[in-house]
């Protein structure tokens, strides 16, 4: 059984790796509706989680990234744009820099190059986004308030905490531990020979207000890769696609050449 997945929109395909403790129904509609206009977006599921079963081994970001291209291959997709959001956007620079051959255009976005050298969360941030304690409520509480800015995520908080509780809950704990050392291990790999394979043109996008994977690494990645450029969002957060849908979309389509 491959990676659960859905997909909407016609044209081109473009490969949108979701992020830490995600599916791939947690994606904001418009953004998608935007993305789809212009690509046939197609959203898997890591292993583990959402539609997607627990595969044979270890939960890497290599294995992730293995996982897509496995997938890539039963879609016959051929040659793909891709991009990934956060823990996405490190699958899809190791899926990128594996098989450089098959990765068109390359989006990354609110996501670091990895190693040493990488600007992290204050590990306070870091602490309260991997808290697995109290209820699914009040973990919605906690992951809003750190996705969005402060005020912005105490409005949607109100408005969706409860859904976004009952897709908390549906989440399996052993992935989120898996995911989370798999983040912990690409922060503490060299990046220089990864993304010295990157030879994929890149677009490199975050938010400015981004306490998760703070927008510094947006620079640092342009410098890293050999065809990047970096675009930074005005008050985003680490979900910035849900506050700029319209805005992002456009400029992935723009980079995309559609």
């Amino acid at each position: 059984m491959g990676l659960a997945f859905r997909e909407l929109g016609d044209g081109p395909p473009l490969l949108l790796l979701n992020g830490y403790a995600a599916t791939k129904d947690d994606w904001d509609p418009g953004f998608l509706e935007a993305l789809g206009g212009a690509s046939r977006v197609i959203c898997p599921d890591h292993r583990g989680i959402g539609g997607s079963p627990a595969l044979p081994g270890e939960t890497t970001i290599a294995a992730m990234a293995a996982d897509a291209l496995a997938f890539a291959d039963a879609l016959e997709l051929g040659v793909f744009d891709l991009a990934g959001w956060s823990m996405g956007g490190m699958v899809a620079q190791e899926l990128a820099a594996t098989a450089p051959d098959r990765v068109r255009r390359l989006a990354l976005l609110s996501t670091d190059h990895g190693g040493s050298d990488a600007v992290l969360a204050d590990p306070a941030v870091w602490a309260r986004l991997t808290d697995h304690s109290g209820t699914p409520r009040e973990q919605a509480t906690r992951l809003l308030g750190l996705i969005f800015p402060p005020e912005l995520g105490a409005v949607i908080d109100e408005q969706f905490g409860e859904i976004v509780a009952a897709a908390r809950a549906a989440l399996p704990e052993d992935t989120l531990f898996a995911q989370e050392r798999a983040i912990d291990a690409w922060h503490a790999a060299p990046h220089g020979e990864r993304t010295a394979r990157i030879t994929a043109p890149t677009l490199v996008a975050a938010g400015t207000e981004d306490v998760v994977i703070p927008s510094a690494n947006a620079g640092l990645l342009e410098g890293a890769l050999a065809d990047a450029r970096a675009q930074t969002f005005p008050g985003g957060g680490h979900a910035f696609m849900a506050q700029v849908p319209a805005d992002l979309a456009a400029a992935i389509n723009g980079f995309l050449g559609r």
